[in-house]
């Protein structure tokens, strides 16, 4: 036997061994497919195919890069390094990048991200003299990216009755114009958006004929992970691309398709046995991962969908602990019992914090857990935060070497024109741009040729002087790497003697962060790239890499030791010992908007499903009774996926307050507070086994009332409702947030305590 195939399962082993034909391996949370795909594409090239034959595409740069390391790792050579493995975008802006003439388009083309796109469209709606309010940019760009990824273009767009009668009764019927002229104006630029990745390699391969046989015959094998989460475009690319051949392996999980909401359809994933015939159907539905009672709970709860791929995901690992579900009174005592377990496991069983994750259904539930985080000193790192490359100053560091690659990128352009200041105002800018579509000609064009763009005098000269430091910056491109030229832009523009010169805090991190960014380009000089093209450290090379970094490539954190924070989308692929599932309520999550119809419903099972299987260890489930949604208090009702939860895998909590939480054993799930006796564990039980008491309950005085929090001083006696008569030690904060210490007896110990929010009574 070949020694890589030890250590296979038998269903991984047939998945891997399948040379001919198309195949369709059902890969279950956890059962080891990535393991699988790498194993399998070694095994093709053991079996004497050409690395140069094979296409492995991907959703993150990070994924392939493991892949591509993993199988030269299992060759011992570095015959990987000619693999064509990538995403979707960063393969297909290769293809494009050496076919884009076919087109109409420079190969040096311009990739713009979404917030490049986003100002083209803000600047038509402009020009068209319509409501910025009505038509948001960010209304406008999904919906142009959704009819790309439906491979819909501008005339057909506008052709479309009932795409034209969506608009109509949405109020906005010029959509079609604008992506009409956002489309010409990408084009003019020599721009294309992530978007156009796939929708101009489709028209590449569905226009011209002689490109789609020659990437038809390169690749005889082509293997796509992830495939649930493909959309139209991708679907119609791999048809064709693997049409010769039809050695077509895709990987996935209908369980986990999660990102109709970019696109992606899960009938890609459950028609493949009606696209080709004699599908070879592999299930891996071993499980790796997590205990026994979360794959049963994970199990049962997916069971409940119709539309869908029967499987059963087994594990030999242990049983381990039920699922800890946890009722809270609020979403403030939501945040502050999560922040307790997470002490109190550190604390009972030496996790560390990066073990935890806390997933929630939207960003905006973070709030409550990271006030509670902070309060507590844990540390939390928000995942989805701004990226690096989204910041200003980096931005405007990119937008030279941008333009100095393609000076036909007008949005680069207009922003660092007069960036540093040279004396070119917004009104000789917007005279430029009037000036361009009048004569239909490029920002670029007009500003190069002396007198054309109208502006004169000290404005004249200072656009004369910009476009003679860009072409200097041109020449330099054939002779020097991508450092080279960043460097000099650094020093020549003075846009690092600017950042160096604002001595603010803000400033010195401006200036620190754009250091680091020549930092990433030298390091990219120095090292192979992802693609294996060991010598071109060109800036148009750099430049792509970047621009097609997705948000899981970008987390250079994750070994920090800190708790994750993030939603469930953006957790796929993940896994942790200790995973935190909150806000599990109706109209939370399941989100309100999926409610009427089973296949948004069934996504978000899904999403739940995807939310179970990133535990390997302990798994919580938490809810509150009430929340401020949309500055109203809300009344809840527990998430019907609790519901569907076997009974017999549950250990119910409820925090009635988040002083209850605090100091309490209720963060594993050993205190109870319901009416029904036969849910109730003992807490003598667990005190014995902590070898403490548990505090007496107090009774407040028959004439407890609340004294006014600002009344209370160092040195006072005070009554609590719940931990009795105590001593306040410290005080701190302002009038809105004063934080006592307070020393209580019965075993209560010393707490800290929000006065604003606590009731207290002062005995003296």
């Amino acid at each position: 036997m070949r020694q890589y195939l030890e250590g296979l399962n038998e269903q991984q082993k047939e998945a891997v061994e399948h040379l001919e034909g198309p195949l369709m391996i059902i890969a279950g949370a956890g059962s080891g497919k990535t393991k699988v795909l790498t194993t399998r594409i070694a095994h093709l090239m053991h079996n004497g195919v050409d690395a140069f034959n094979i296409l492995a595409l991907t959703f993150t740069n990070k994924a392939a890069a493991e892949m591509k390391e993993r199988v030269e790792h299992i060759l011992g050579n570095s015959e990987a390094r000619n693999l064509y493995i990538g995403t979707f975008h960063s393969v297909f802006a290769r293809i494009l990048r050496a076919e884009a003439s076919k087109i109409g388009y420079p190969s040096n083309f311009t990739i713009y991200d979404t917030d490049d796109a986003k100002g083209i469209i803000k600047d038509i709606v402009k020009e068209l003299q319509l409501d910025d309010k009505h038509y948001k940019p960010s209304y406008v760009y999904n919906r142009i990216s959704a009819a790309k990824n439906s491979l819909i273009g501008p005339e057909v767009y506008r052709q479309d009755n009932h795409i034209q009668t969506e608009d109509a009764r949405s109020s906005r019927p010029m959509m079609g114009e604008i992506y009409a002229r956002y489309a010409k104006k990408c084009f003019r630029n020599g721009a294309m958006d992530f978007d156009d990745l796939l929708y101009k390699m489709h028209e590449l391969l569905h226009m011209i004929p002689e490109v789609l046989a020659k990437y038809q015959h390169r690749f005889r094998y082509v293997l796509i992970d992830e495939y649930q989460d493909t959309n139209l475009a991708q679907y119609a690319i791999i048809k064709m691309l693997g049409a010769v051949h039809e050695n077509i392996c895709v990987v996935g999980d209908d369980a986990q398709s999660i990102y109709s909401f970019r696109g992606a359809t899960v009938q890609n994933i459950l028609q493949f046995q009606d696209d080709y015939e004699n599908v070879h159907v592999v299930k891996l539905e071993q499980n790796y991962r997590s205990t026994q009672s979360i794959l049963e709970v994970a199990n049962k709860v997916i069971g409940n969908n119709q539309n869908q791929i029967p499987k059963a995901l087994w594990t030999s690992n242990d049983l381990g602990e039920k699922i800890k579900l946890v009722r809270t009174m609020t979403d403030n005592d939501e945040g502050r019992f999560v922040a307790d377990a997470i002490t109190e496991q550190k604390l009972r069983n030496h996790y560390h914090n990066k073990d935890f994750v806390i997933l929630y259904r939207t960003n905006a539930q973070s709030r409550s857990f990271e006030e509670s985080l902070r309060r507590m000193n844990i540390p939390y790192k928000l995942v989805g935060g701004v990226s690096f490359y989204q910041r200003k100053e980096i931005k405007d560091f990119l937008a030279y070497l941008r333009v100095i690659v393609n000076q036909q990128d007008e949005e680069n352009l207009k922003r660092i024109i007069n960036y540093p200041a040279r004396g070119i105002g917004k009104t000789s800018i917007d005279r430029i741009v009037v000036r361009a579509n009048e004569l239909d000609k490029t920002f670029w064009e007009v500003i190069e040729q002396p007198g054309l763009s109208g502006v004169r005098g000290s404005g004249g000269n200072a656009i004369e002087g910009f476009v003679m430091m860009i072409r200097h910056f041109q020449t330099m491109l054939e002779k020097q790497n991508a450092y080279d030229v960043a460097f000099a832009v650094g020093k020549h523009t003075g846009l690092v003697k600017e950042l160096y010169d604002d001595k603010s805090v803000e400033g010195l991190a401006r200036y620190e962060n754009v250091q680091e960014l020549l930092n990433s380009i030298k390091e990219f000089t120095e090292t192979p790239d992802e693609e294996g093209e060991l010598h071109d450290k060109s800036l148009g090379s750099y430049l792509q890499q970047i621009t097609l970094l997705t948000d899981a490539d970008q987390d250079k954190d994750e070994n920090v030791d800190a708790v994750k924070l993030m939603t469930i989308h953006a957790a796929k692929g993940l896994e942790f010992p200790c995973v935190f599932a909150v806000g599990l309520e109706e109209n939370l999550f399941p989100s309100s908007m999926s409610l009427y119809d089973r296949a948004d419903l069934e996504e978000e099972r899904r999403l739940f499903y995807v939310c179970v299987t990133r535990a390997k260890a302990r798994l919580w489930v938490t809810y509150a009774n009430s929340r401020y949604r949309f500055g109203n208090l809300v009344q809840n009702e527990p998430s019907r996926f609790i519901d569907e939860i076997p009974e017999q895998y549950l250990d119910r909590t409820f925090t009635g307050s988040a002083h209850k939480a605090v100091g309490s054993v209720s963060a594993f799930g050993n205190t109870v507070n319901r009416p029904s006796q036969d849910r109730m564990p003992s807490l003598k039980k667990l005190a014995d086994k902590l070898n403490q008491k548990a505090p007496p309950a107090h009774k407040p005085s028959a004439d407890f009332a609340a004294d006014d929090p600002m009344a209370m001083e160092v040195g006072m006696q005070i009554e609590h409702q719940k931990f009795g008569f105590g001593t306040i030690k410290t005080l701190e904060g302002g009038a809105n947030n004063r934080i006592a210490a307070i020393e209580f007896g019965d075993g209560h110990g010393v707490k800290k305590i929000m006065l604003n929010f606590a009731k207290l009574r002062i005995v003296k």
